[in-house]
Parts: structure tokens; C-alpha cells; sequence
């Protein structure tokens, strides 16, 4: 079927109290587990390309794959732009046929923020794409963002209704304590803070850096407003995986179908564990 909006699969997340796993994408394998998983466990699926995917294998390569696994898919998929830092990139990738785009002006002073968000709004909307926003900005590095701990600040709950009424976004990812890439040990996430913003909030809230966040966390903050959750760091570790094991099981192994297998694999397996966990699997009637 062809790329649906992300506003639609989070209106239905809203509505029935899941939240949309969101992957991020950087290969043909990558993508082949991402929605095998959602064929299989019956979930709407966002496929993410950040700036380093881009980077990496090309927009247009990244573009059309994405467009080519949601035509042959039996669920819903939306290709999303993650983290895009400028409006030129948004206005790349809704050219190329993204479904939705994320305007990144975390690091930004909130005025600016707002004003350039604002901008990506009306561009996107014109051309029915949604648009998710950033306020606060979360730790840790992603591809080619990166937040130090002393910089990093977590979403002031009357700010986001301020900016959310400005500016007009779909959804709103908010910082909570979540971090890019791999913890070094537990997360201590503000649930406080996140039922205050989700009170204050009328739209989806989307948590990013969720890789490594106990289960019951994730479950705790379902119902407070998380209705999309960013996985990559996982997914990147299960390729890994994949991979060694892979060579382990035959060191002299040369055909790179059988290795990438593998790991397409474990990633799969990772991504149909997640889908289970938000809530959004056995979703498509």
C-alpha cells in the first residue's frame, strides 16, 4: 500500500492506547527486518531515515526503498525523516516523497525553534506530510547530532503548550531523561514530567532514545501520552550480533548473503519484540 501519514497511525495509537514503533533505517537489510517484523505481528510501522542514513546510502536510494517496502507491504508504513536540522532538508525529503518529516530546532533558543517550526508546518501541510517538532533536547549522540550531558535539558511542560499551540505540529518529542545511543546505566526517566506535559499537551508525545529503556518503563509512559518510540541502538546491536555469529558459525564463510541473512535476522526478531511491547502489534483489521 502507499506511505500513509504519521498523523493518521497516531491518531488510531491515541485512540486505543499503543504506541507506533518508529526504526531507523540504513540498509536494504535494515529496512527488509523492519517490515517483516510488521508483517508479521500485524503492526503500522514508521520507517525512519535520519542525516548519517542519508549521508550514507543516498536520499534518493533511501527514498525509494522506503517507497518500494510500503507499496509491497500489508500494513501501514510511513517514511519519516528524523532529526532534520534544516528546512531545506525537510523540503529534500518531502520531494522525494516522505510522508513525514521531523524538524529538529532543539538547539535552537525556544523563539527560534518555534518560528522555523512553525515554517516546516505550513510547508509540510500544504502537501498533506506531518510534522513532528523538539523541545528539550536529549543526551547522547545520533549519527551526526550530539548532546553533551551538561547541555542537555529536559522539556519545560509549559513551554511545550505554548510551542505545540504556536507552531501547530502533529507531535511533539519531548525530553525525559531518555538518551541517545547506549546507556551507561539505568535511565531515570521524569514520569512527573511527562504526565504534566501530556496534561498540558493535546497531541501525540514521541519518546526518542528508547533503546535500552527497561520495559516497564515504556509501559508506564504508554498511557501518559507516548504514542511514538524511536528505536535504532538496538537494532544496530542486533546486526552486530547477527554478523558475528554469522562468521563464528563458518570463519571462512565469503558469500555476503548468508552473513547480512543472518543479521536481518536478529534484527527482525528485535523489531517484532518492540512492536509487542508498544502495544501496536495485531493492530491492522
Amino acid at each position: 500500500m502507499p506511505l500513509v501519514n504519521v498523523k493518521d497511525l497516531l491518531f488510531d495509537a491515541a485512540k486505543n492506547n499503543y504506541a507506533v514503533g518508529a526504526f531507523n533505517c540504513n540498509n536494504m537489510e535494515i529496512l527488509q527486518a523492519i517490515i517483516r517484523a510488521a508483517e508479521e505481528e500485524d503492526a503500522p510501522v514508521i520507517i525512519q531515515a535520519s542525516q548519517g542514513a542519508i549521508k550514507y546510502a543516498g536520499l534518493d536510494y533511501i527514498a525509494s526503498m522506503g517507497k518500494l517496502a510500503a507499496e509491497k507491504s500489508s500494513v501501514p508504513a510511513a517514511l519519516h525523516l528524523d532529526h532534520g536540522t534544516s528546512i531545506e532538508q525537510v523540503i529534500q525529503c518531502i520531494r522525494h516523497g516522505f510522508s513525514s518529516v521531523m524538524f529538529d530546532g532543539s538547539s535552537l533558543p525556544f523563539d527560534d525553534n518555534a518560528a522555523l517550526t512553525k515554517e516546516v508546518v505550513e510547508i509540510a501541510h500544504a502537501v498533506d506530510v506531518s510534522v513532528e517538532g523538539e523541545l528539550g533536547r536529549i543526551c547522547g549522540t545520533e549519527d551526526d547530532i550530539s548532546v553533551c550531558d551538561r547541555d542537555a535539558s529536559l522539556t519545560d511542560p509549559g513551554e511545550a503548550k505554548s510551542f505545540v499551540e504556536f507552531t501547530g505540529v502533529d507531535s511533539l518529542a519531548v525530553s525525559i531523561g531518555t538518551a541517545h545511543g547506549r546507556y551507561k546505566g539505568t535511565p531515570d526517566l521524569d514520569f512527573e514530567r511527562l504526565e504534566r506535559i501530556g496534561e498540558l499537551v493535546d497531541i501525540p508525545l514521541v519518546m526518542h532514545g528508547a533503546s535500552g529503556v527497561p520495559s516497564e518503563d515504556i509501559c508506564r509512559a504508554i498511557p501518559m501520552g507516548i504514542r511514538k518510540i524511536n528505536i535504532d541502538t538496538d537494532i544496530r546491536e542486533a546486526f552486530v550480533t547477527g554478523i558475528m555469529e554469522a562468521l563464528e558459525e563458518d570463519p571462512h564463510g565469503r558469500d555476503p548473503r548468508n552473513i547480512l541473512g543472518h543479521a536481518r535476522e536478529k534484527m527482525q526478531e528485535i523489531v517484532g519484540e518492540k512492536m509487542r511491547l508498544f502495544g501496536c502489534a495485531h493492530r491492522i483489521r
